[in-house]
Parts: structure tokens; sequence; C-alpha cells
């Protein structure tokens, strides 16, 4: 039940902005495809799957202070907004610290501690590359330096690379 909640309140956070609403909704559902086929045990894959909700939520305001949601900037001004907005939800303090480390790393691709963290990396690039229009060599080489779970891997050959 708290991730319906959560994603109605993400919903309505972004009001009429259906780009960013449909990106959180893609994100989400990659990040929980790979979470099960992976199969990762019932907290972590909650866990994840709210991160993916909310993994942009700094985004308005970043394009709004910087003129950009550069990931550099969304990173650095998640925490502020998360902590407030995920309160009501009363999520277990291990739970909402590691939504709040998630979001705040999901566009550093160097020293990833753990399969979430991992999952929620290759979940946001693979929308992201379309979203973006990026070219094949660069999703080519992003698969091959950063992908690393089997679902993960087979998504990105089969959506991009076949």
């Amino acid at each position: 039940m708290r991730k319906a909640e959560l994603t109605n309140k993400m919903v309505h956070f972004y009001g009429n902005s259906i780009g960013e609403i449909g990106h959180f909704f893609k994100v989400h559902e990659f990040a929980a495809l790979i979470g099960k086929l992976e199969g990762l045990d019932e907290k972590t894959q909650e866990t994840l799957e709210m991160a993916a909700i909310v993994h942009d939520i700094a985004c308005p305001l970043c394009r709004e202070k910087y003129g950009n949601a550069n990931g550099n900037h969304q990173e650095a001004e998640s925490e502020a907004l998360l902590r407030p907005f995920l309160e009501e939800f009363e999520l277990p303090e291990d739970v909402r610290e590691r939504i709040i480390f998630l979001v705040t790393h999901h566009h550093t691709v160097s020293n990833i501690e753990g399969i979430d963290y991992q999952i929620l990396i290759e979940a946001d690039f693979l929308v992201n590359a379309a979203e973006m229009q990026m070219g094949i060599e660069s999703i080519r080489n992003f698969r091959n330096k950063i992908v690393k779970t089997n679902a993960g891997k087979a998504l990105f050959d089969s959506i991009y690379l076949s």
C-alpha cells in the first residue's frame, strides 16, 4: 500500500508534468522487473521500488534553481526534499535512509553499493537512453561497463542491442 500512496503523492507533486510522471513510472517498472528477475528479498524490492518512484524528486527545483536538472544537482538537492516528503509514510528508519541514499546517488556510477543501487542505475539508464535518444555506442558502452545484473543485460540487449 505504501507504494501506491507514494506514487499518488509523486503524481500530485509533479502536477501537470506528464513527462516527469511518465519517466518515474517507466523507471519504477524497469526497477521492479529487474529486482523480481534478480530475486530480491521483499524488503529490498520494496525499498528499491519506492526509491524509483521518487528518484527524480529534485528535478523541478534544479531546473528552477540552476536552469537544468543535471545529475549532480539532483543528488545535492534531493535529501532536503525527500525527508519531509517521506515523513507521512512512517517508514522504518533503515528503509527511509536507504531510499534517501539511493536517490542522492542515482547518477553516480562509481562505487555502487548494493544490488538495489545497481538496479536503480540500470533502470534509470534504460529509460534515459530512449528519452535522450542516446546513440548505440553510448548505450553499448554503458551496458558493457556499468550493467551487472543478468536481467539488466538481457533488457539492454533486447531493447537496444539486438
